[in-house]
């Protein structure tokens, strides 16, 4: 009732607007299936980066006047796996993505706090809900991706590698600046907060994920920088190679300068370079179709 509520009001305000204004949908409306423990408000901090997340919901972009269906991406923001930047690995993508005929679905995923298995029920949650909604949102449910940044590209990339079922299989994947690892090359903070100070080799294992792509991993795009020093690069290329070692058709773009976070900043010497690289990718993963 409460998504019907707000899909309504969504319909009769972008007759008003030039773009589709983004509608909040509570991922779990009658309580989550886990907890992550957090019991605070959420925090707002600068550049508009959310931390002590504990409700999970999503931000739905549509593209107004789309006369057939459109492919979907659910976006995963980066921020450790402790925050969420929400702005410029968030909302601006999913404009972005708006103004070249996608929808967009900008993920409020709950933060672990050591609850290893919350993040992947909130983005598995995403994608069933998109596909679920897919008539009502004129989304066609075999063209539902997921996208993410930094410890959101774990995530994504978890989902792209831990599906249970056709509806919380990604169509596809986009990887910026990925972690995927939580062996050696693991980014120490987004570890810590996903799986703990001492996690078993098992967990570890289970999150590492290049060592969990299979010939059933969705096609992957990996963005990165070569001077990351925040995330090493070897995260995206060990991911990669899993990639080709089991024939998924993926491509990786590692450019030269740019370090860490850039995400849909405008500074970022290769901000238009990514934008064409991604849409052509787009462009000719669904002429496979």
């Amino acid at each position: 009732m409460i998504f019907r509520f707000l899909f309504l009001f969504y319909l009769a305000s972008v007759a008003f607007v030039a773009f589709s204004q983004p509608v909040e949908v509570l991922l779990w409306p009658d309580g989550a299936p886990n907890d992550n423990g957090i019991r605070g408000p959420e925090e707002q901090a600068a550049a508009g980066r959310v931390s002590g997340v504990s409700q999970a919901s999503m931000y739905v972009y549509l593209p107004v006047g789309a006369a057939v269906a459109t492919a979907a991406v659910v976006i995963c923001p980066g921020g450790g796996y402790v925050r969420l930047a929400m702005v410029h690995e968030g909302h601006e993508f999913a404009r972005w993505l708006n103004e070249h005929g996608v929808a967009a679905v900008v993920l409020k995923y709950r933060m672990p706090n050591g609850h290893d298995e919350v993040p992947l029920s909130d983005v598995q949650q995403a994608l069933r809900l998109v596909r679920q909604h897919g008539r009502e949102w004129n989304i066609a449910p075999h063209r539902v991706g997921v996208a993410g940044f930094s410890a959101g590209g774990h995530l994504a990339s978890t989902a792209a590698t831990h599906f249970g079922d056709s509806l919380t299989r990604p169509d596809f994947a986009v990887l910026f600046y990925p972690v995927i690892s939580m062996g050696v090359r693991a980014h120490a903070g987004s570890r810590l907060a996903l799986i703990g100070e001492s996690p078993s080799p098992e967990l570890q294992r289970k999150y590492s994920n290049e060592w969990q792509v299979s010939a059933a991993t969705p096609p992957t795009l990996l963005f990165l920088s070569d001077d990351d020093r925040t995330v090493d690069p070897l995260n995206s290329s060990m991911f990669y190679e899993a990639l080709k070692e089991r024939r998924v058709p993926a491509a990786m773009y590692v450019f030269p300068t740019g370090g860490h976070g850039w995400g849909m900043r405008s500074d970022f010497v290769y901000h238009d370079v990514w934008r064409g690289l991604l849409l052509r990718w787009l462009k000719e993963l669904w002429g496979r179709d």
